[in-house]
């Protein structure tokens, strides 16, 4: 389930780079303060909370975006840190209460490191997430 943003959006985000640099600058923080709030959001800048249960999968050590590793409890506790819940037995509790229960099997794309701390929504805007990236 990607955010569908007609083309004309795009370019004109990627065209205005002065106005997408200063929405940046204004969205940011209140993305930062409510995604972290309310789903524990590390701001990775290519947000994938729809397709992961509302659980924010950068909480991972390991900031695994595709499944758990292969460490996970008995008690569904993570490896690295016992006490707390694996992200991704998180994700999977609450993607079956959502309906599009089924996005989260879809494979995330590898994550682009230069957009951490980038507001996510303006990635959007601009067609700087996941696969349209160009």
């Amino acid at each position: 389930m990607s955010i569908p943003v007609p083309a004309p959006v795009r370019g004109f985000f990627r065209r205005h780079t002065a106005l997408t640099r200063a929405l940046e600058i204004v969205v940011r923080p209140i993305e930062a303060q409510s995604k972290k709030a309310v789903f524990g959001c590390k701001m990775c800048g290519q947000c994938i909370l729809h397709e992961t249960g509302m659980t924010c999968p950068m909480g991972c050590p390991k900031t695994l975006r595709n499944g758990p590793c292969g460490g996970v409890r008995m008690g569904g506790q993570c490896e690295v840190l016992p006490e707390m819940m694996c992200v991704w037995v998180k994700a999977e509790r609450r993607s079956r209460w959502l309906p599009w229960r089924g996005a989260i099997l879809k494979i995330q794309p590898a994550l682009d490191w230069s957009r951490k701390g980038s507001s996510a929504w303006v990635n959007v805007l601009a067609g700087r997430h996941g696969k349209e990236t160009s």
